[in-house]
């Protein structure tokens, strides 16, 4: 089977090829599954250009998503022939993922495709998309209505946050994008759903007040540090940001006020290790809320010999909404 492999040697350098892997090379598991499409997320181009420590176990087959159909299965759970799709447990990490034509995985780390989804979508929308449906749900959860006010979405061109900006305005939500590209990506993010358009230093920047305007009913964070600070600090009272990212820094150098006096709620989400029950939940609301229209217009395809160069490219900031990646080509 073609697979993208890394590989590291004993003085620590990470090198990347096209290789052809046995099949009895896969790690173990209780289902393989023939992989049709898989994505490249913030967390892959990490991996893939070695930027931080993200792979634990080496050699290692990037990719934590992918989407196919069931070869072969010891758990009762899945048969032959089954479609499926594959999110987080540290796939692409700590075991061989998604950027190959085959993967051998634990049956209890699969969610079955609903069944008006086919596995491009699926891979279309992948952990970024999933993520996003989870901070929605999170938001949801919290009472954050459309009539309560507007939600604001940071890195809003990207994977999780184009999702987001959509599922949100189909939702009847008023929406905020917040991008470094407002010039260049305002178009694609009004025809997404976005009310109003936000230019990315305003969140970004260092020094702000613990208390803001209070401006948005919530909001959807994928970047972390002063961006995610910023953000609570403009919250109306009683509302919610859900948190699924770090693109800017893992700190969080602010302020208790907007908690303790604005009880402002900070909603972590965790979508590697989210419970079989949330991820089917999460999965069948994005058949159904996700216009395939709009997720196409946010896609682009690319083939495992192309996944190198736009995982440069993805952790430079340079790509809009999401890459599929066809490992048959």
């Amino acid at each position: 089977m073609r697979a993208l492999l890394l590989e590291r040697d004993d003085d620590g350098v990470v090198t990347h090829s096209i290789a052809d892997v046995a099949e009895d090379q896969l790690p173990e598991g209780d289902v393989t599954v023939a992989v049709e499409y898989s994505t490249i997320n913030y967390k892959d181009g990490l991996a893939i250009t070695n930027t931080s420590p993200i792979v634990r176990q080496w050699p290692m087959i990037p990719g934590v998503d992918f989407a196919g159909t069931v070869l072969s299965s010891q758990s009762d759970r899945f048969g032959v022939g089954d479609r499926v799709v594959l999110n987080g447990w540290d796939v692409g990490e700590r075991h061989w993922g998604g950027l190959a034509e085959r993967a051998r995985v634990s049956a209890d780390w699969l969610t079955p495709l609903p069944e008006d989804l086919s596995t491009y979508h699926a891979a279309a929308i992948g952990t970024a998309g999933y993520t996003a449906m989870l901070c929605v749900v999170a938001l949801e959860e919290h009472g954050i209505t459309p009539d309560r006010g507007p939600i604001v979405v940071s890195g809003a061109a990207g994977g999780v946050g184009s999702v987001a900006v959509a599922i949100l305005a189909r939702l009847g939500y008023e929406v905020v994008a917040s991008s470094g590209r407002i010039e260049a990506e305002g178009d694609y993010l009004r025809e997404l759903g976005a009310t109003e358009l936000l230019d990315r230093a305003e969140l970004a920047a260092e020094g702000g007040r613990p208390l803001g305007k209070a401006r948005w009913a919530g909001g959807i964070d994928v970047a972390g540090s002063h961006t995610l600070v910023n953000m609570l600090a403009a919250i109306q009272p009683e509302g919610c940001v859900a948190a699924c990212g770090l693109a800017q820094g893992m700190d969080l150098p602010g302020s208790v006020a907007p908690f303790i006096l604005r009880g402002v709620t900070l909603a972590g989400i965790d979508s590697v290790h989210a419970s079989p029950e949330r991820r089917t939940v999460a999965w069948k609301r994005l058949a159904a809320e996700l216009d395939h229209k709009h997720l196409d217009a946010m896609t682009s395809e690319v083939g495992l010999d192309e996944v190198a160069t736009v995982a440069e490219q993805i952790i430079g900031g340079q790509i809009r909404g999401r890459v599929v990646v066809d490992v048959g080509r």
